[in-house]
């Protein structure tokens, strides 16, 4: 394989995991505004959810955008779940 197709070939890996893990964190999104409408969470419990959301969704856009492309189609294969949701809580202070 060339590696001009090998890039190609990583770059579809990529691509695929990090749609498939962000539509995982947009639908957290929709289970707490859908939570919200049926009354079970209140407003500031959704703006926790959507900046642990917005946190979570950078995490993995510099996860998938930097650095090599082949490397982190690598990666991916041999460890394909990362926890995404995780890397966004916000720290916890002492």
């Amino acid at each position: 394989m060339s590696d001009k197709a090998e890039r190609r070939a990583a770059r579809e890996v990529v691509a695929a995991y990090h749609e498939a893990e962000l539509g995982e964190l947009v639908a957290r999104v929709s289970e707490a505004v859908d939570r919200y409408r049926a009354g079970e969470l209140d407003a500031f419990d959704v703006d926790r959810v959507l900046f642990q959301y917005s946190r979570a969704a950078r995490e993995l856009w510099k996860y998938c955008n930097y650095g090599q492309v082949e490397i982190a189609a690598e990666v991916i294969r041999a460890q394909p779940s990362c926890g995404w949701w995780e890397r966004g809580a916000p720290r916890q202070r002492s």
